[in-house]
Order: C-alpha cells, then structure tokens, then sequence
C-alpha cells in the first residue's frame, strides 16, 4: 500500500533491463520504496540494481507469451503482496527499413510493443480493480503522437500502445487505479546507443524525474523534457504535404 505521502512501497517493473525503469526505481527507492519486482526474459542475466536499499526479486517475462501474463502478475503479487505501482517498460526499436519491407518484422514489432503491451496492461488492471487501488507507468513515446517517416513502424505500435493505454486509465480511475502515459523523445539508453541524437535530448534519470512528478500529480500524461508537448503540437497539426517535405 502507498504511504500516507501517497509514496509506493512496492513496485514491479515489466522489462526490468529499460534504463529509464531502473532510474525510476532508484529514485523511488531512495524515498521508500520497500520491495521491488524486477521482470525480464532472462532472470539469470539481470544486472544488480547498484546501491538499491530495498529487497529486490526478479521474475521470469515473455513480452511476447500474452497466456502467460495473467501468471505473470500473480507471481509478482506473490512476492509483493499489494502492487502499488506497475512500471510497462519493454519494447522493440526495430529496424524501420526492414519492418516496411518484410511482413515478419513488422508482425514481430508489432507483437512486442502492442500485443504484449495491450496484454499485459489488461492483466494489471483485472489485479488492480480487484486489489482496489494502484498505479501503471506506461512508457509511450513522442513517436506515438503522430508517426513520421523515418520511424513510422515504431510510432505506430507505439500510438497503438499510447491510445489503449489513455482509454484503459479513463476506464480505471473511478476504481482508484492511476495509469500515467509517458511520452519521452530521444533518450540516452542502451536502445538508443550508436544513434545520432535528436534535438532536445535527454537521459534516463531526468524522465525518471518527469514520471515521479506525474505520478505525484496524478497526471494523465507527461512528455519528457516536459517541451517535447508543445512541439509535438505544432508536429501533429502541420498540413501533410507540409509535413512531407520536412523528412522527419
């Protein structure tokens, strides 16, 4: 259960590996979290969380297995006990060359970031309506809000993901269970290394700090640098042929 400063004493993050989950977790840590689930595909290759102060377990998940995810999150229960706060961290970057040319990478993409995605997010709420309280970070992307040329593959499972993870916290909030959408732009992560970064750059723990605060607003959603929003305003609304010819 949150304490009295609405603060999680537990937390499960799904893809335990993202950089930006683990910074979130120190954080939370570092302000009193007790107990923290780390789920990734290989247990035995999860780095140690360095300097962590709370009990850590890390649990077996397969973004991709979608029939085993209910299990999934009864075992992080399990050991947990009252999920406080759910962290959906996985995805694929992809290559965006081969998901427009071959069926199967982009059925690959899209079965990681939207179908495992959408799945895992419907197992959590079922736990969390029936545990009557919690909170989901959703890791979406400034990629979700309108698609562009040069990652269209990406940005569409990720719009996917964006758009059922806004309609699923409409759903809950009058359940007391919070989901929270997080739209970074380029963030300095291993997914990310050997890329030429984009304007308005940033890291893992400066999101982390972006989620904590929308977490503690109860936001609905948040851009991380909070600028990317209005960007991604005028981004959304330029005119196609417009849009074009600027080759993003």
């Amino acid at each position: 259960m949150t304490d009295g400063l609405a603060r999680p004493q537990t937390v499960v993050a799904f893809g335990g590996n993202s950089d930006i989950a683990r910074a979130l977790i120190l954080r939370l840590v570092a302000n009193g979290t007790r107990h923290v689930a780390l789920a990734v595909r290989d247990p035995q290759r999860a780095p140690a969380l360095p300097g962590a102060g709370a009990r850590v377990d890390v649990l077996a998940f397969d973004a991709d297995a979608a029939d085993t995810h209910s299990a999934v999150v009864a075992e992080a229960a399990k050991r947990l006990g009252d999920l406080d706060l759910a962290v959906v961290a996985f995805g694929l970057l992809g290559d965006q060359e081969r998901a427009e040319r071959d069926p199967a990478a982009a059925a690959a993409l899209a079965r990681t970031n939207v179908v495992g995605g959408i799945s895992l997010l419907v197992a959590l709420a079922r736990h969390m309506r029936a545990q009557g309280h919690g909170a989901i970070v959703v890791l979406s992307s400034v990629a979700a809000e309108r698609p562009r040329r040069s990652n269209f593959a990406y940005g569409a499972t990720k719009a996917g993901l964006d758009a059922f993870a806004q309609g699923l916290g409409d759903a809950l909030a009058p359940e007391g269970v919070h989901v929270l959408v997080v739209r970074p732009g380029f963030v300095r992560t291993k997914m990310t290394a050997g890329l030429e970064p984009a304007p308005l750059a940033t890291d893992a723990d400066a999101v982390a700090r972006v989620i904590e605060g929308g977490l503690r607003r109860r936001a609905a959603t948040v851009w991380a640098p909070p600028a990317l929003r209005w960007v991604f305003v005028a981004v959304r609304h330029l005119p196609r042929p417009l849009f074009r010819r600027l080759g993003l």
